[in-house]
């Protein structure tokens, strides 16, 4: 299967997850609005999502995955099965014992992340109670993500990228249905979450029964002694430190956003989950189907293959996350007004809101591109570098906080975050140059002149299409303009792609390349 095709699944079934996501968002916007009770919720349910990435998708992923290929590659089907097993029995019983302490001290967690919340005790305490209800969260979405790396080095890309789907069916269904049923209406989305986990987890570990993988339990003692566990618990700990820089980083910015306006936490989480979408449609969606692939071409020793790969990867975020940038960001108002505004998200929030993702939209190139190259890394069994970009992409965005924040307010934040971004991405990829790990196969000074001129013209199209458009007077007339934005979205999208073929552009480009 190629690249270009194993992405578009992924993409696909990716693209569901997000426009449920986004239906999800709209609902909770206009049924919760922006308040004290949204932003408790917003901190307590980043928590356990930033410990999921953590545990999950962060340090254990970039160490499992290439250890599985390893494995998948010179054992048999037996030993297979024992290192599966022997890994999901160590992750379980750490995410369990992590999730009760998050229980425990939550009272300390939310100082930590929201300190600001102090100064109301009512925000504090709800934020504090929603955090316990969710803390569970992580075990299932560790366990998630423990699945679906087997199935993604199996090749079996679409289940993992499915199931966000039944998470986002769960909030629409409670926000819905629920919302009514209890004393405070924002413990609907908490139980959502559970109900969610709950889910995903059932699908995931169906799929892995019919692959013959479902993983049984392996006292943690026999788990240690299989030398291939202890490999990646090796490779988890500079891996640990390195995917600990974003959610510190996020951690820090929810807390200056806690000292801000009211609303500040809700307006960062409505742009950051918009800017979400061509994140995971692209970066996601690649890094999901190149690490596996990656893993098993240097595993291999066909470096030649490796190269291609990711030369391959990097020509396709270059070609759709740049107009995706000018898009997110000449389109951030008309975009917030349409998925967010209504009974209790006014035009105030659309409008701060719209400057958060013009913050992001700056990094969107950096924020896909490392989901790319952060791999190269990680399939050479290399953590550590990673970890140094990440943790100097750390203090640039604090040191851009100094002079973006008290200038642009939340919006700063956003924009310091895009800039660490770019700056991470830039020095991943200098790095790769450096070490002679990738070498840049011919046609990228044309491939790159192409992309940014078909960008120009997409955007003046842009500029010039929204001439006189007050997207936030419209919301009476709210059929006319979901209508009318994607009409301008599609619009758009042709504009680029006929500039592109104009300049000389073809699509067997980046269509070959098996992974």
């Amino acid at each position: 299967m190629s690249l270009l095709k194993s992405a578009a699944t992924v993409s696909v079934l990716t693209l569901v997850s997000r426009i449920t996501g986004l239906i999800r968002d709209m609902l909770i916007a206009r049924y919760f609005g922006v308040s004290a009770a949204t932003d408790a919720f917003y901190v307590a349910f980043r928590i356990p999502n930033m410990l999921r990435r953590l545990f999950a998708e962060g340090a254990f992923s970039q160490a499992f995955v290439p250890m599985l290929s390893q494995v998948k590659e010179e054992q048999d089907a037996a030993g297979q099965k024992d290192f599966i097993s022997s890994v999901f029995s160590l992750l379980g019983c750490a995410v369990f014992l992590a999730s009760l302490l998050g229980i425990l001290f939550a009272p300390a967690v939310v100082w930590i992340i929201a300190s600001g919340f102090k100064n109301d005790a009512q925000t504090f305490d709800l934020a504090v109670f929603l955090t316990r209800c969710m803390f569970p969260y992580i075990i299932f979405m560790s366990l998630v993500s423990f699945a679906a790396a087997v199935l993604n080095t199996w090749k079996h890309f679409a289940i993992p990228a499915f199931t966000p789907v039944l998470l986002n069916l769960s909030f629409i269904g409670c926000t819905l249905f629920l919302i009514d049923c209890f004393a405070v209406p924002v413990y609907a989305l908490a139980f959502a979450v559970i109900l969610g986990g709950v889910l995903q987890l059932s699908m995931q570990f169906a799929a892995l029964k019919r692959l013959g993988c479902l993983p049984r339990f392996v006292k943690p003692k026999r788990a240690l002694q299989n030398p291939a566990v202890g490999q990646v618990l090796r490779l988890m700990v500079p891996a640990v430190v390195g995917v600990s820089v974003a959610p510190i980083s996020i951690l820090i910015n929810t807390n200056i956003a806690s000292h801000l306006q009211k609303g500040a936490v809700t307006w960062l989480n409505y742009a950051d989950r918009l800017m979400e979408f061509p994140t995971a449609l692209l970066g996601v969606a690649l890094g999901s189907v190149l690490l596996p692939s990656l893993s098993a071409a240097f595993n291999r020793g066909e470096l030649a293959r490796y190269n291609k790969l990711l030369d391959r990867g990097l020509r396709i975020v270059l070609l759709l996350a740049i107009p995706a940038a000018a898009g997110l960001g000449l389109m951030a108002e008309g975009l917030a007004a349409v998925l967010f505004q209504g009974k209790s998200f006014g035009a105030g929030d659309v409008s701060m809101t719209a400057l958060a993702i013009e913050g992001y939209a700056a990094g969107l190139l950096g924020l896909i591109s490392i989901k790319i190259l952060a791999p190269a890394f990680y399939s050479r069994k290399d953590i550590k570098t990673p970890v140094k970009g990440a943790i100097a992409s750390l203090i640039v965005v604090q040191c851009c906080n100094v002079v973006t924040v008290p200038a642009l307010g939340h919006a700063g934040l956003a924009l310091s975050v895009g800039l660490g971004s770019i700056f991470n991405a830039l020095v991943l990829f200098a790095i790769l140059l450096k070490r002679g790990w990738y070498t840049p196969l011919k046609g990228w000074f044309v491939y790159i002149v192409r992309a940014l001129a078909a960008c120009a013209v997409m955007a003046a199209f842009l500029l010039w299409v929204q001439t006189g458009l007050d997207w936030t007077a419209m919301q009476p007339q709210w059929a006319r303009r979901i209508v009318l934005a994607a009409g301008v979205v599609a619009g758009a999208a042709v504009v680029y792609f006929i500039a592109l073929a104009v300049l000389g552009w073809r699509g067997r480009e980046i269509r070959a390349g098996d992974v």
